[in-house]
């Protein structure tokens, strides 16, 4: 089959069944295809017989596929055999920051928690050696469960054949074009992106207080050492995504928005400004519902006559109320208050207890070591950062142990009310909760577990239970770049809190 071919219908590696064009630019086209296997929508690039870059766009998706952090689209496949090459991709479904400025920009430090996100997870992808060279507000997406998400790392810039020599410095000035646009509604960059073009002092761009008041001063200053490369309030340029996301790590984070029933309307940007194509599922703003009136209350002769019957009817009842308790004072049984020990107390709230330190757990393995030199980074309050195991050939740990895990010194006993695991995004994960008074296999109690487990996960104990040593004890591997692989962001252990 040659890409010459592809059409709705086409299914693709026997298991992507491509449904609707969204966009085609370039020789490049983005599908909303069907993933049989799984049962979920993906985002698919087919691209012409002709398309020059095929072996650097598969490349590019290949080595972002290498990143986990959940804030980057996730690639799931790439390939280029027989003629047919294609990029399939996490579908991400809410609206993009170019959505949220339809009418004007968004309150400021909400706009710049966003792209705080962003560059921390450009930061990470920076680490590994991956750019992304094409930041647009049709590519920052606040997803419809809540988190952010930044797409087309590596693989937009693979496409639109985007190069620099100077990448890190050009992927900090995109964060700062990205929050400029979310401060001001506008945007300072030479592409048509969407958005009216920011306002000119004298040839130079404006800064966000100039076009748009309120702006806190250190947004302002923030944004101008990264977008125009200069030093403001005494610090110098930000001229790297990890400097951007430094600079921003003070801003409160966005909060998850509540999960509605009903599911989003269905729509599908034929035409993007980036030329792309969004590859997301937006949702149409929302009317609020209009409350019904109150009921008008009654006037006339005939309420005023029942008002002045159930006034006289109240009246006697108080009256035979008085009379009878007056009689029966004396005669009444003594009450006496229950005692203030046998009243039920208000529920304790858990709190977090942390760990004196996290470290690999691979008591079965020949080895016995199992990444410990990450374990760290499972309890650093950071979500962007993770532990993993090593990759596997079956999700059964290849045959060739029965499980591995991350295991928690608390430093001394305490009592446990749960743990919350962030896990990754991909499906297919076993975990199970194990405590104990020793770091050792035999010592430690399975307490709970979740089977086909991703995202975050809560393990609670069915009853009361205390141990030094926590273990989070991987017994099934979810799929990972073709291996398997467990991944834990973060790892929070709750104590039952004071009564």
């Amino acid at each position: 089959m040659s890409m010459s071919t592809v059409e709705p219908g086409t299914r693709l590696a026997d298991r992507f069944r491509l449904e609707d064009r969204v966009h085609e630019s370039a020789g490049a086209t983005l599908w909303k295809a069907l993933d049989e296997i799984l049962a979920r929508p993906v985002a698919v690039h087919t691209f012409a017989p002709d398309f020059p870059r095929v072996a650097e766009v598969v490349t590019a998706a290949r080595l972002a596929s290498r990143l986990t952090d959940p804030r980057l689209t996730q690639v799931f496949d790439a390939a280029d055999e027989d003629g047919t090459a294609y990029v399939v991709s996490e579908w991400v479904s809410g609206d993009s920051l170019l959505d949220l400025l339809e009418s004007g920009p968004v309150e400021a430090e909400r706009g710049a928690a966003l792209v705080a996100e962003a560059a921390e997870a450009l930061a990470h992808a920076h680490a590994a050696g991956l750019t992304h060279l094409h930041l647009t507000p049709g590519r920052l997406v606040w997803t419809s469960g809540g988190t952010v998400k930044l797409l087309g790392l590596a693989v937009d810039a693979a496409i639109l054949d985007l190069h620099s020599e100077e990448p890190a410095r050009e992927d900090a000035e995109g964060l700062g074009r990205l929050l400029y646009a979310a401060l001001t509604g506008h945007w300072p960059g030479d592409s048509d992106c969407g958005l009216p073009s920011a306002p000119l002092d004298d040839g130079k761009v404006c800064t966000p207080r100039q076009v748009t008041a309120g702006v806190p001063g250190y947004l302002d200053a923030i944004t101008c050492r990264a977008l125009l490369q200069e030093p403001r309030r005494g610090q110098p340029p930000l001229a790297t995504p990890a400097e951007v996301a430094e600079a921003l790590s003070e801003v409160p984070r966005p909060t998850p928005v509540p999960v509605t029933t009903a599911p989003p309307a269905l729509n599908l940007r034929s035409e993007a400004p980036d030329g792309l194509g969004l590859g997301v599922t937006t949702r149409p703003p929302q009317k609020p519902m209009a409350h019904p009136p109150p009921p008008r209350p009654q006037t006339g002769a005939a309420s005023k006559i029942l008002l002045t019957v159930i006034v006289l009817l109240v009246m006697a009842a108080v009256g035979v109320g008085a009379w009878t308790v007056g009689k029966n004072l004396g005669n009444a049984p003594r009450v006496t208050q229950p005692d203030v020990a046998d009243s039920p107390s208000p529920t304790a709230k858990p709190v977090a207890v942390k760990p004196v330190s996290a470290t690999g757990f691979d008591p079965l393995g020949s080895d016995r070591a199992e990444k410990p030199e990450i374990a760290g980074l499972a309890v650093d309050g950071k979500p962007s950062t993770e532990w993993h195991t090593d990759s596997y050939l079956g999700a059964d740990l290849g045959g060739l142990k029965d499980g591995v895990g991350l295991i928690l010194d608390m430093g001394k006993p305490v009592p446990i009310a749960d743990v919350a695991v962030s896990l990754g995004d991909a499906a297919g994960a076993t975990v199970q909760l194990k405590v104990g008074d020793a770091a050792d296999l035999g010592s430690l109690r399975t307490l709970a577990e979740a089977k086909g487990a991703s995202g975050t996960v809560t393990l609670t104990p069915s009853k009361a239970t205390t141990g030094q040593y926590v273990l989070i004890w991987f017994t099934r591997l979810p799929p990972y770049a073709g291996k398997y692989r467990g991944t834990i962001y973060e790892v929070t252990v709750h104590s039952p809190g004071p009564a």
